[in-house]
Protein backbone atom coordinates (compact mmCIF):
# COMPACT_ATOMS: atom_id res chain seq x y z
CA UNK A 1 0.00 0.00 0.00
CA UNK A 2 1.40 3.40 -0.97
CA UNK A 3 1.92 5.88 1.85
CA UNK A 4 -1.03 8.24 2.11
CA UNK A 5 -0.01 11.91 2.52
CA UNK A 6 -0.71 13.34 5.95
CA UNK A 7 -3.25 16.09 5.28
CA UNK A 8 -5.78 15.93 8.10
CA UNK A 9 -5.77 18.14 11.18
CA UNK A 10 -7.87 17.68 14.32
CA UNK A 11 -9.17 20.11 16.90
CA UNK A 12 -10.10 19.31 20.49
CA UNK A 13 -13.46 17.58 20.52
CA UNK A 14 -13.15 16.17 17.01
CA UNK A 15 -14.04 12.54 16.38
CA UNK A 16 -11.20 10.55 14.83
CA UNK A 17 -11.50 7.41 12.70
CA UNK A 18 -8.27 5.42 12.69
CA UNK A 19 -7.26 2.29 10.73
CA UNK A 20 -4.71 -0.22 11.98
CA UNK A 21 -3.39 -3.73 11.52
CA UNK A 22 -2.02 -6.19 14.06
CA UNK A 23 -0.47 -9.59 14.57
CA UNK A 24 -2.91 -11.30 16.91
CA UNK A 25 -0.44 -14.00 17.99
CA UNK A 26 1.14 -11.49 20.37
CA UNK A 27 -2.08 -10.59 22.16
CA UNK A 28 -4.92 -12.03 24.21
CA UNK A 29 -7.43 -10.69 21.70
CA UNK A 30 -8.64 -7.18 21.04
CA UNK A 31 -10.58 -6.32 24.20
CA UNK A 32 -8.71 -4.94 27.19
CA UNK A 33 -8.59 -7.38 30.12
CA UNK A 34 -7.16 -4.90 32.65
CA UNK A 35 -4.94 -7.66 33.99
CA UNK A 36 -1.17 -7.72 34.42
CA UNK A 37 0.75 -9.79 31.87
CA UNK A 38 -2.35 -10.14 29.67
CA UNK A 39 -1.57 -7.86 26.70
CA UNK A 40 -4.41 -6.86 24.36
CA UNK A 41 -4.52 -4.74 21.22
CA UNK A 42 -6.99 -2.28 22.71
CA UNK A 43 -4.83 -1.65 25.73
CA UNK A 44 -1.69 -1.17 23.62
CA UNK A 45 -3.46 1.30 21.33
CA UNK A 46 -5.18 3.27 24.09
CA UNK A 47 -1.94 3.55 26.06
CA UNK A 48 -0.09 4.90 23.03
CA UNK A 49 -2.80 7.34 21.94
CA UNK A 50 -3.13 8.62 25.51
CA UNK A 51 0.59 9.43 25.53
CA UNK A 52 0.28 11.36 22.28
CA UNK A 53 -2.72 13.31 23.60
CA UNK A 54 -1.25 13.64 27.09
CA UNK A 55 -4.76 12.71 28.26
CA UNK A 56 -6.81 9.49 28.59
CA UNK A 57 -8.23 8.14 25.33
CA UNK A 58 -10.69 5.27 24.95
CA UNK A 59 -11.37 3.68 21.56
CA UNK A 60 -14.30 1.79 20.05
CA UNK A 61 -13.55 -0.84 17.39
CA UNK A 62 -15.43 -2.22 14.40
CA UNK A 63 -15.11 -5.84 15.54
CA UNK A 64 -13.52 -7.48 18.57
CA UNK A 65 -11.11 -10.22 17.55
CA UNK A 66 -10.22 -13.22 19.69
CA UNK A 67 -6.86 -14.35 21.01
CA UNK A 68 -4.56 -15.26 18.13
CA UNK A 69 -6.76 -13.66 15.44
CA UNK A 70 -5.17 -11.00 13.21
CA UNK A 71 -6.37 -7.87 11.44
CA UNK A 72 -5.04 -6.33 8.26
CA UNK A 73 -7.72 -3.63 8.50
CA UNK A 74 -9.33 -2.84 11.85
CA UNK A 75 -11.20 0.42 12.29
CA UNK A 76 -11.59 2.37 15.54
CA UNK A 77 -12.89 5.77 16.57
CA UNK A 78 -12.22 8.09 19.51
CA UNK A 79 -12.84 11.70 20.48
CA UNK A 80 -9.64 13.69 20.76
CA UNK A 81 -9.28 15.98 23.79
CA UNK A 82 -6.52 18.00 22.10
CA UNK A 83 -5.54 19.45 18.73
CA UNK A 84 -3.22 17.15 16.82
CA UNK A 85 -2.19 16.59 13.19
CA UNK A 86 -2.78 13.28 11.44
CA UNK A 87 0.97 12.64 11.42
CA UNK A 88 0.98 12.59 15.23
CA UNK A 89 -1.78 9.98 15.38
CA UNK A 90 -0.10 7.81 12.71
CA UNK A 91 3.68 8.21 12.81
CA UNK A 92 3.72 9.22 16.45
CA UNK A 93 1.70 6.16 17.37
CA UNK A 94 3.81 3.82 15.25
CA UNK A 95 7.01 4.89 17.01
CA UNK A 96 5.54 3.80 20.35
CA UNK A 97 3.24 0.88 19.57
CA UNK A 98 4.49 -2.73 19.94
CA UNK A 99 6.01 -4.19 16.78
CA UNK A 100 2.87 -6.23 16.15
CA UNK A 101 0.58 -3.19 15.76
CA UNK A 102 0.68 -0.53 13.04
CA UNK A 103 -1.57 2.47 12.28
CA UNK A 104 -2.35 3.24 8.61
CA UNK A 105 -4.29 6.50 8.68
CA UNK A 106 -6.45 8.82 10.78
CA UNK A 107 -9.39 10.87 9.47
CA UNK A 108 -11.85 13.36 10.99
CA UNK A 109 -15.44 12.09 10.96
CA UNK A 110 -18.78 13.48 12.05
CA UNK A 111 -19.98 12.98 15.59
CA UNK A 112 -22.56 10.41 14.51
CA UNK A 113 -19.86 8.04 13.21
CA UNK A 114 -19.35 4.88 15.26
CA UNK A 115 -16.73 2.29 14.31
CA UNK A 116 -19.04 -0.57 15.26
CA UNK A 117 -22.60 0.64 14.78
CA UNK A 118 -22.00 2.62 11.56
CA UNK A 119 -20.40 -0.38 9.84
CA UNK A 120 -22.49 -2.04 7.13
CA UNK A 121 -20.26 -5.10 6.60
CA UNK A 122 -17.21 -6.93 7.91
CA UNK A 123 -14.95 -9.04 5.75
CA UNK A 124 -12.68 -11.85 6.94
CA UNK A 125 -10.22 -14.15 5.24
CA UNK A 126 -9.27 -17.54 6.62
CA UNK A 127 -5.87 -18.61 5.28
CA UNK A 128 -4.87 -22.28 5.13
CA UNK A 129 -1.39 -23.43 4.16
CA UNK A 130 -2.16 -26.66 2.29
CA UNK A 131 1.18 -28.46 2.19
CA UNK A 132 2.50 -31.78 3.41
CA UNK A 133 5.06 -30.11 5.68
CA UNK A 134 4.21 -27.78 8.54
CA UNK A 135 5.17 -24.11 8.13
CA UNK A 136 8.42 -22.82 9.61
CA UNK A 137 7.67 -19.25 8.53
CA UNK A 138 4.22 -17.77 9.28
CA UNK A 139 3.53 -20.58 11.73
CA UNK A 140 1.45 -18.12 13.78
CA UNK A 141 0.03 -16.40 10.70
CA UNK A 142 -1.73 -19.26 8.91
CA UNK A 143 -3.67 -22.39 9.65
CA UNK A 144 -2.07 -25.59 8.35
CA UNK A 145 -3.79 -28.62 6.85
CA UNK A 146 -1.64 -31.34 5.30
CA UNK A 147 -4.62 -33.12 3.75
CA UNK A 148 -5.20 -32.29 0.06
CA UNK A 149 -8.19 -29.93 0.01
CA UNK A 150 -10.75 -29.92 -2.81
CA UNK A 151 -11.13 -26.17 -3.22
CA UNK A 152 -13.85 -26.37 -5.86
CA UNK A 153 -15.98 -28.54 -3.58
CA UNK A 154 -15.37 -26.23 -0.61
CA UNK A 155 -16.55 -23.25 -2.66
CA UNK A 156 -19.65 -25.13 -3.81
CA UNK A 157 -20.46 -26.20 -0.24
CA UNK A 158 -20.12 -22.65 1.06
CA UNK A 159 -22.82 -21.20 -1.19
CA UNK A 160 -25.63 -22.56 0.98
CA UNK A 161 -24.47 -20.11 3.67
CA UNK A 162 -25.16 -16.98 1.60
CA UNK A 163 -28.12 -14.82 2.64
CA UNK A 164 -29.86 -13.97 5.90
CA UNK A 165 -30.16 -17.16 7.93
CA UNK A 166 -30.07 -18.70 11.39
CA UNK A 167 -26.41 -19.54 12.13
CA UNK A 168 -26.96 -21.28 15.47
CA UNK A 169 -24.87 -24.24 14.24
CA UNK A 170 -21.89 -21.94 13.68
CA UNK A 171 -21.94 -19.87 16.87
CA UNK A 172 -19.86 -20.73 19.92
CA UNK A 173 -21.63 -21.86 23.08
CA UNK A 174 -20.31 -18.73 24.83
CA UNK A 175 -21.76 -16.40 22.16
CA UNK A 176 -23.72 -13.58 23.81
CA UNK A 177 -25.53 -12.24 20.74
CA UNK A 178 -29.27 -11.79 21.18
CA UNK A 179 -29.99 -13.43 17.83
CA UNK A 180 -28.33 -16.08 15.65
CA UNK A 181 -29.53 -14.34 12.48
CA UNK A 182 -26.79 -12.99 10.22
CA UNK A 183 -26.65 -12.01 6.56
CA UNK A 184 -23.67 -13.41 4.65
CA UNK A 185 -23.10 -11.38 1.49
CA UNK A 186 -20.70 -13.84 -0.14
CA UNK A 187 -18.27 -16.70 0.53
CA UNK A 188 -15.51 -17.44 -1.96
CA UNK A 189 -13.02 -20.28 -1.59
CA UNK A 190 -10.00 -20.35 -3.87
CA UNK A 191 -6.41 -21.48 -4.06
CA UNK A 192 -3.50 -19.06 -4.36
CA UNK A 193 -0.19 -20.91 -4.71
CA UNK A 194 0.06 -23.13 -1.62
CA UNK A 195 -2.66 -21.23 0.25
CA UNK A 196 -6.38 -22.00 0.37
CA UNK A 197 -8.35 -18.83 1.09
CA UNK A 198 -11.86 -18.61 2.52
CA UNK A 199 -13.04 -15.05 1.81
CA UNK A 200 -16.29 -14.15 3.55
CA UNK A 201 -18.30 -10.97 4.08
CA UNK A 202 -21.43 -10.42 6.17
CA UNK A 203 -23.28 -7.65 7.93
CA UNK A 204 -21.83 -9.03 11.19
CA UNK A 205 -20.55 -12.30 12.63
CA UNK A 206 -21.32 -14.43 15.68
CA UNK A 207 -18.66 -15.54 18.15
CA UNK A 208 -16.36 -18.07 16.40
CA UNK A 209 -18.67 -18.08 13.37
CA UNK A 210 -15.97 -17.79 10.70
CA UNK A 211 -13.72 -20.35 12.37
CA UNK A 212 -16.62 -22.79 12.68
CA UNK A 213 -17.50 -22.31 9.01
CA UNK A 214 -13.85 -22.89 8.09
CA UNK A 215 -13.79 -26.07 10.13
CA UNK A 216 -16.85 -27.47 8.34
CA UNK A 217 -15.58 -26.54 4.88
CA UNK A 218 -12.16 -28.09 5.58
CA UNK A 219 -13.87 -31.29 6.76
CA UNK A 220 -15.74 -31.57 3.47
CA UNK A 221 -12.80 -30.45 1.34
CA UNK A 222 -10.54 -33.08 2.88
CA UNK A 223 -13.08 -35.89 2.34
CA UNK A 224 -13.64 -36.38 6.07
CA UNK A 225 -17.30 -35.45 5.55
CA UNK A 226 -19.48 -35.98 2.49
CA UNK A 227 -20.68 -33.35 0.04
CA UNK A 228 -23.79 -31.65 1.41
CA UNK A 229 -22.66 -31.73 5.03
CA UNK A 230 -22.48 -27.92 5.27
CA UNK A 231 -26.19 -27.61 4.50
CA UNK A 232 -26.96 -30.42 6.93
CA UNK A 233 -25.06 -28.63 9.72
CA UNK A 234 -26.73 -25.30 8.93
CA UNK A 235 -30.22 -26.83 8.94
CA UNK A 236 -29.68 -28.66 12.24
CA UNK A 237 -29.44 -25.40 14.24
CA UNK A 238 -27.27 -27.36 16.66
CA UNK A 239 -23.66 -26.37 17.33
CA UNK A 240 -22.75 -29.90 18.43
CA UNK A 241 -23.36 -31.11 14.87
CA UNK A 242 -20.78 -28.76 13.41
CA UNK A 243 -17.44 -30.41 14.03
CA UNK A 244 -14.14 -28.79 14.90
CA UNK A 245 -13.56 -25.05 15.33
CA UNK A 246 -10.66 -24.06 13.03
CA UNK A 247 -7.56 -22.60 14.69
CA UNK A 248 -7.38 -18.82 15.21
CA UNK A 249 -3.98 -18.39 13.52
CA UNK A 250 -5.46 -18.38 10.02
CA UNK A 251 -8.14 -15.75 10.60
CA UNK A 252 -7.81 -12.11 9.49
CA UNK A 253 -10.22 -9.18 9.68
CA UNK A 254 -9.45 -7.64 6.28
CA UNK A 255 -12.05 -4.92 5.69
CA UNK A 256 -14.91 -2.98 7.24
CA UNK A 257 -17.49 -1.17 5.08
CA UNK A 258 -19.18 2.13 5.89
CA UNK A 259 -21.64 4.42 4.10
CA UNK A 260 -19.97 6.53 1.41
CA UNK A 261 -20.79 9.86 3.07
CA UNK A 262 -18.18 9.20 5.78
CA UNK A 263 -15.53 9.39 3.00
CA UNK A 264 -13.10 6.94 4.57
CA UNK A 265 -10.06 5.75 2.59
CA UNK A 266 -10.33 2.47 0.70
CA UNK A 267 -7.66 -0.19 1.18
CA UNK A 268 -6.78 -3.44 -0.53
CA UNK A 269 -7.72 -6.40 1.71
CA UNK A 270 -4.82 -8.33 3.24
CA UNK A 271 -2.96 -10.14 4.51
CA UNK A 272 0.08 -8.78 2.70
CA UNK A 273 1.58 -12.17 1.76
CA UNK A 274 -1.40 -12.91 -0.51
CA UNK A 275 -0.68 -9.82 -2.67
Amino acid sequence: MAQHPFTASFQAGDRVALALSYDGSQFYGWQSQRKPNVPTVQEALETTLSKIADAPISVQCAGRTDRGVHASHQLVHFDTPVARHEKAWVMGANTQLPDGVSVYWARPVSGDFHARFSATARRYRYIILNTASRPAILSKGVSWDKRPLNVELMHKEAQCLVGEQDFTSFRAVACQSNTPMRNIHYVNVYRKSQFVVIDIQANAFLYHMVRNIAGVLMAVGSGWQREGWTQKVLSSKDRSSGGVTAKPEGLYLVDVSYPEHFELPKMEPGPFFLS
